[in-house]
């Protein structure tokens, strides 16, 4: 007998193994029959291969959180232009966030760019010039008006229970590409509607989380992942040693107690992080990058550095074979009032680079297999809130991707005159996340999880693969 069972000789006895050895055993044969369906959905291992040859490999989620207006960015409205002061001449939502005034045209001049003729806002320049690699989504449409339950709806496709998020569910379909690396990384996370909801595995297997950088109260610059460098002086061969014996200790619970999920992804979770020591440390240092690649992010200017650095690393997390990767540009989208100056400085800070971003990839041949997402929870009104504002409006709204698989120059769908609701090619959150899983070889209705006693996905009974979208 091995130290690790004399030792547990003298420990008080659980209650599984108290079943398992009064009543010569019945107790704990009862309950391995109550447990075996739950048993057998935790011993169900994804083949972590495409259900079909995918036309993308890796997502990278830009996410602005509190809603961008879509009026005043990639939806043009001249209509609304026309008409900014008179009353809207249709019946407003029945469910809103606040009370609302007339039509407020956008302060802000669009143009049409590229060969493709896009529509694009005086405040993206940077991002006007990559618009023949862009589908521009003009009619998305949620269920939810409300920060917390629309930012759910958009991570993990439902806006009332804790469910696994977008990334959980991709690399637990998928797993990574680097067996060094997590497969699923949200650099500069929201602290707010949702907060670790937003990249929680839930009941997916503990290892299938997305591994936090920082949060959004930390700059990007000082944002690393937290005890990744080797300060306590333990050598390398030690701490495998270490991680050895604590998962023989670990597997012998397992033999005794049954299929643990959330174990067996503790286990896994402790692996990758010894592997992480070598291979993450140099990741995060853009010491390597050069003067004029750091400038093209933005990385010399205050006010473009600091999601400069996020959108840096989100390259660098791709080509090193991370599957979802997701920046955040944090809660300064939610222009209830002072539109005119917040939106200006919004867009300045991301615009650049955003635009570095997709440009770089190209030139790398990654923008072919890494499908680029941006967007927020919902979009805004075309009414005015106050005299300089716009409130939530989860009934037509812009989203952009580009890249992996995706056509691009193509805005595709339309919100009505104004820009309050989706009339045209609507393309509900459930829609979108079933296009992004086929784009990654992915049939939504098939990448499942058993969990108290029913299949889930992150579409749950909704979602149409958008194939209009497709190159």
């Amino acid at each position: 007998m091995n130290h690790w069972n004399q030792n547990r000789k003298s420990m008080p006895l659980s209650r599984r193994e108290m079943l398992r050895r009064s009543s010569a055993g019945f107790g704990g044969l009862a309950l391995a029959a109550l447990l075996g369906n739950e048993g057998q959905a935790s011993r169900k291992k994804p083949e972590q291969v495409p259900h079909f040859t995918p036309k993308a490999k890796r997502v990278i989620f830009l996410f602005m959180h509190g809603g961008p207006s879509h009026m005043d960015t990639f939806d043009y409205k001249p209509q609304l232009q026309k008409d900014s002061g008179k009353p809207l001449p249709f019946d407003k939502p029945q469910v809103f966030s606040a009370q609302t005034g007339n039509l407020l045209g956008s302060p802000w001049q669009f143009k049409q760019h590229g060969e493709s003729g896009a529509w694009v806002s005086e405040l993206f320049p940077h991002v006007a010039g990559c618009v023949d690699d862009l589908c521009i989504v003009n009619s998305m449409y949620g269920s939810n008006s409300r920060h917390g339950g629309a930012l759910l709806e958009l991570h993990t496709g439902s806006d009332t229970f804790i469910r696994p998020s977008m990334g959980s569910w991709i690399t637990y379909g998928l797993g990574s590409e680097n067996r060094d690396l997590p497969g699923f990384i949200t650099v500069c996370p929201t602290l707010t509607h949702g907060g670790v909801n937003a990249y929680s595995s839930s009941f997916l297997p503990a290892d299938f989380q997305g591994t936090p950088i920082g949060n959004a109260s930390i700059p990007a610059d000082r944002a690393l992942i937290p005890f990744i460098k080797n300060e306590s002086g333990i050598p390398m061969s030690v701490q495998r040693k270490e991680l050895n014996y604590l998962r023989q200790m670990n597997r012998e619970h397992l033999a005794e107690s049954g299929p643990d999920a959330a174990l067996e992804g503790r286990i896994n979770s402790f692996e990758l992080a010894y592997r992480m020591q070598t291979a993450a440390p140099e990741l995060q240092d853009i010491s390597d990058e050069s003067e004029t690649t750091q400038k093209r992010y933005g990385l010399d200017q205050d006010v473009t550095k600091n999601f400069g650095r996020q959108c840096l690393m989100a390259r660098r997390f791709a080509e090193r074979g991370v599957r979802f990767v997701q920046i955040t540009h944090s809660y300064k989208w939610d222009q209830h009032a002072g539109l005119k100056t917040a939106m200006p400085r919004n867009c300045k800070e991301v615009d650049q680079p955003i635009a570095a971003l997709l440009k770089d990839l190209k030139a790398r041949g990654l923008l072919e297999d890494t499908l680029v997402l941006w967007g927020g929870e919902f979009g805004r009104t075309p009414v005015s809130q106050g005299a300089d504002g716009r409130d939530h409006n989860p009934q037509g709204y812009t989203m952009w991707m580009a890249g992996g698989g995706i056509k691009g120059g193509l805005q595709y769908g339309a919100t009505d005159d104004y820009g309050y609701y989706a009339v045209q090619n609507k393309v509900h959150v459930h829609d979108l996340h079933a296009t992004i899983l086929h784009l990654l070889g992915l049939n939504h209705k098939k990448l499942t999880y058993q969990f108290a006693g029913r299949d889930f996905r992150l579409t749950d009974v909704h979602g149409e693969v958008m194939s209009d979208l497709f190159a």
